[in-house]
């Protein structure tokens, strides 16, 4: 049984606007749900608000959240002042996302005090990694829910309107605490809570038996206008979409919470991801995007699958035997087992219709020749990696528990190369990781500057609470000299990104056509051309006037300038 925890936490008087504002507060009991009203599930039903924070996983589960709720007649807004329900799906890798959370909370809980009956939710990575201690910090959030529990979001919204808990088939016990919770929160309305906790909702067992989190991407809408929010941008009007292929990371980078918040790495079946693609693509999508925390480590046992209920379940993954680099192909396991590689082959040979088929993110442990053979070999996936290496010392990455060295790193760069030519890189970077010396620094700097990344995602260190890292290494590395080397390295990318840039001058290029620029929505328009803005095979952003009628289409560009971040030109008429 999945070990759900659904708690209920009694009344205690009053609702603090906000954890820094003790004693402001009110006694009115919440409004009774709307939701409860049969009348209100054609879609007149209760407001929602949702704001999402982080990784393109959390766009993807907020997708998936707002169908949920639209199924259930909620509608939704894009003012949150006048929402019934404000929901947050939060991501707690970065401190600065994390601060501008607290910040709406915080703003929220004033709100309250004057509308009791609203309801405030955090979904998400922080609502899985503080748990119910957030609650105690901001007494005005009522509902919890993490990642691995998004299917009980509906009934959780539901349950803070009627200020009771339904008891749930699946919860073990409703007073069940989270390690180091000494008591039930007390506060002015019930809350209910689901999380995995330290005891992951599934299974040890290789088959994540009655993984309902399945049922929700087997059941995810593929109509633009069922997940699209008011006042939303959906890249390509709807026609590209995202997939997720497995959930959660196995492994274990001392800087990272992942594991912690997401649980254990879950693969889901090969034939449901195939189906996910196929049914998107009659729906008018052609890019489609796999998502994964190392999407290369994806993995399906067919010898070892389980059904419940006519559903074939995901499967935890196994330990597996990295190939340290060599060039080998990637780790696989017996004959019965369907490789990342594998399902990219799938994927490209099932669903001709989709046009464009990218992937994020990979290991760089792992990363076999199998897996660029296919690329190589097929001409509609997108020839970008996305390789984090965080840093380019050998030391340091030890600490950081990324399980390969800066040399076998480079040799993955040079076969992506030579086996894909023009292929587009881009990294991650965290500088001012604990220990780490000039010396380090500098060899992250020469590894930058030998890759030639198109972009680097580069971050200062910040501790973040439930890491390794937080709780055993010191943060001795002054934040002026983050400050300085963070500067440094972002200087030194737009170098390197101008030139490549720069290369494309002269070239026609085809473009995917995501939407009219940020830049011409600023400005308004009366009708005609716009600028409009898309993406290359290798992920380049490019600039071009043309037809808002466009959008979702592919379109070939001439390349007459170049920023050091994005293309320029002319769509390149017959």
């Amino acid at each position: 049984m999945p070990d759900l925890k659904l708690q209920q936490f009694p009344p205690s008087g009053s609702v603090p606007g906000s954890a820094h504002q003790p004693g402001h507060g009110c006694s009115a009991d919440p409004e009774p749900s709307p939701a409860a009203d049969p009348a209100n599930r054609t879609g007149d039903g209760p407001s929602v608000y949702l704001e999402t924070f982080g990784c393109q996983m959390n766009v993807l589960d907020s997708q998936l959240v707002v169908s949920q709720l639209r199924g259930l007649g909620y509608r939704f807004t894009d003012d949150w002042k006048s929402a019934d329900v404000v929901l947050y799906n939060t991501c707690s890798v970065r401190e600065q996302a994390e601060n501008k959370v607290w910040s709406r909370v915080g703003i929220v809980g004033k709100h309250k005090q004057e509308h009791p009956g609203v309801v405030l939710g955090v979904i998400g990575c922080m609502a899985e990694r503080d748990g119910t201690d957030m609650v105690k910090r901001y007494p005005q959030i009522d509902l919890l829910c993490g990642p691995g529990e998004l299917d009980k979001v509906p009934i959780l919204i539901d349950n803070a309107f009627k200020t009771k808990v339904v008891d749930d088939e699946d919860s073990r016990d409703a007073t069940r605490r989270r390690p180091n919770e000494s008591k039930p929160v007390l506060s002015g309305k019930p809350q209910t809570v689901a999380l995995q906790g330290n005891t992951h909702r599934r299974s040890s067992t290789l088959s994540a038996a009655s993984d309902k989190l399945e049922l929700i991407d087997l059941s995810r809408s593929f109509s633009a206008t069922d997940i699209e929010l008011p006042g939303e941008h959906i890249p390509g009007g709807g026609r590209s979409a995202y997939v997720r292929i497995t959930r959660g990371c196995n492994k274990l980078c001392t800087y990272c919470v992942v594991p912690n918040t997401r649980g254990a790495e879950v693969h889901r079946h090969p034939d449901h991801i195939v189906d996910e693609c196929k049914k998107l693509a009659d729906h008018g999508v052609i890019e489609v995007t796999l998502l994964g925390q190392t999407v290369n480590h994806y993995h399906y046992d067919h010898s070892a699958t389980q059904q419940v209920d006519g559903v074939w379940q995901p499967q935890i993954g196994t330990v597996i035997s990295p190939n340290k680099g060599t060039g080998g192909p990637s780790p696989t396991f017996n004959d019965t087992t369907t490789s990342f590689a594998d399902l990219l082959h799938r994927i490209h040979e099932e669903v001709p219709a989709i046009k464009r088929l990218r992937f994020v993110t990979s290991l760089p442990r792992d990363f076999g020749d199998d897996i660029l053979q296919v690329i190589r070999d097929s001409p509609r996936i997108c020839r970008y990696l996305h390789l984090p290496v965080q840093s380019g010392s050998n030391r340091v990455l030890a600490k950081m528990n990324r399980g390969y060295r800066a040399e076998q790193y480079l040799e993955l760069i040079d076969r992506a190369k030579a086996m894909l030519p023009g292929v587009t890189l881009a990294t991650d970077v965290i500088v001012g990781f604990p220990g780490e010396t000039e010396d380090d620094y500098q060899q992250t700097r020469d590894l930058l500057a030998y890759c030639r990344f198109k972009n680097s995602f580069i971050f200062k260190y910040s501790p973040r609470p439930g890491t390794a890292a937080y709780d055993r290494i010191p943060d001795d590395v002054p934040d002026p000299i983050k400050r300085e080397r963070n500067n440094d390295l972002l200087a030194l990318q737009a170098e390197v990104s101008a030139e490549i840039h720069d290369s494309f001058i002269g070239q026609t290029v085809e473009v995917f056509v995501e939407g009219v620029s940020q830049k011409s929505r600023k400005q308004g328009g009366d009708g005609g051309a716009v600028q409009l803005s898309g993406r290359t095979d290798g992920d380049l952003i490019t600039f071009f006037q043309g037809d808002p009628s466009l959008v979702g289409q592919m379109v070939q560009v001439k390349v007459e300038s170049a920023l050091p971040l994005a293309l320029s030109g002319a769509i390149e008429r017959s």
